[in-house]
């Protein structure tokens, strides 16, 4: 009888084995580190730049790289991320941010521009924006080409999601907070951050997707809620039966999102579904005991593809977590692997993450198109 226990427990831990693969086939993981290259993007102290309000000189990259946007643009990989300075007192948030530019042929060696590309200025977003900066961008195509970019302005009072579109990466023209005409003002006073617009895989380059009509943005931090637009820069969000914004994902005990989640790169609709790449801040009590206390870690939701707000899957275990020693050392002590950029090139994935708020870094995965 003992050859045939063996035999019915080992079709019984294949078959559980065949049902987590099928379950999780939709993911877009799992994620690999390249060999060698990384971190991808690295503070530089001795970079300069003319501040426009200051009118003065400033190290603008001398502290910290993290926290980056990419996009597939003429065959090279383009990385939006965010710098501080040297200016402020030694905390988080405390320094001014803005957005270096860097272009890749491989999507792991890159070429910096000297100067940054988005910042805070003499414009109608100064109030918004200074002395804290622009932070943490998030970056989509439309379909005729323009660069859409979602952002934090924080101005160390209040912060926001600001809208900003591109041509070519370098000239922006910005529009203010996302939310700013919904609902005639009702969300004039809100403090949103986390944005990410959903995307679909066109030509090997992900554009924005239109759903019933209309784009659909997730957003948000604590809870991860939606929002839709008809033009890409005015953004309503979508309410639930007492007027609030809906709740979509929330903290699960024992998860590495036992804190909150918070919406990481744009999602990308898939033939499975709207697959989400999320952030989730681990619980210093009742979290994932694989992870620290306050550690970031990123994993992935399903959504329907026709209704946004039906969340189908949510995977138990993070899909990138802190374990490296740059993943684990820097501004923020207990780790972080913040995903925020994600792009298809040369037939596989490419998620560009912040690494303890002080680098930039990249993962990879085959693709499952």
């Amino acid at each position: 009888m003992l050859p045939v226990k063996i035999c019915v427990a080992a079709v019984m831990a294949c078959a559980a084995s065949m049902a987590i693969a099928q379950q999780n086939a939709w993911t877009i993981g799992p994620f690999i580190h390249p060999e060698s290259g990384n971190p991808v993007v690295s503070p530089k102290p001795a970079s300069t730049f003319d501040d426009p309000v200051t009118h003065a000189p400033v190290h603008w990259e001398a502290l910290h790289t993290f926290n980056p946007a990419a996009v597939v643009r003429n065959g090279k990989v383009y990385v939006l991320y965010r710098a501080e300075d040297d200016s402020g007192t030694m905390q988080i948030g405390m320094h001014t941010s803005r957005l270096g530019l860097a272009e890749s042929s491989d999507g792991i060696h890159f070429t910096r521009s000297a100067t940054p590309v988005f910042y805070p200025a003499n414009d109608a977003q100064k109030d918004r924006e200074w002395p804290g900066g622009v932070e943490d961008p998030r970056i989509v195509e439309s379909e005729d080409g323009t660069y859409v970019l979602t952002y934090t302005q924080w101005n160390r009072k209040t912060y926001s999601v600001g809208i900003a579109t591109s041509r070519d990466l370098l000239h922006w023209t910005k529009y203010g907070p996302a939310f700013a005409e919904a609902e005639h003002g009702k969300y004039a006073d809100l403090k949103y951050k986390s944005a990410g617009m959903v995307t679909t895989l066109k030509n090997g380059r992900l554009i924005a997707a239109k759903i019933h009509g209309k784009y659909w943005m997730y957003w948000g931090e604590g809870a991860v809620h939606l929002a839709t637009s008809t033009d890409l820069v005015h953004w309503t969000p979508v309410e639930d039966a007492h007027g609030q914004p809906i709740e979509l994902l929330r903290p699960r005990s024992e998860h590495f999102d036992s804190t909150f989640p918070e919406t990481g790169p744009p999602p990308v609709l898939t033939k499975a579904g709207i697959v989400v790449l999320y952030n989730g801040k681990n619980a210093v009590d009742g979290g994932d005991p694989a992870l620290g206390p306050n550690a970031y870690a990123a994993g992935e939701a399903l959504f329907a593809a026709n209704d946004p707000a039906h969340l189908l899957h949510q995977t138990d275990a993070p899909a990138l977590k802190p374990e490296l020693p740059y993943e684990r050392t820097g501004q923020y002590a207990a780790g972080t692997t913040f995903a925020e950029g994600l792009v298809y090139f040369h037939d596989q994935w490419l998620l560009y993450y912040g690494c303890a708020d002080s680098l930039v870094a990249v993962v990879t995965a085959r693709s499952n198109k």
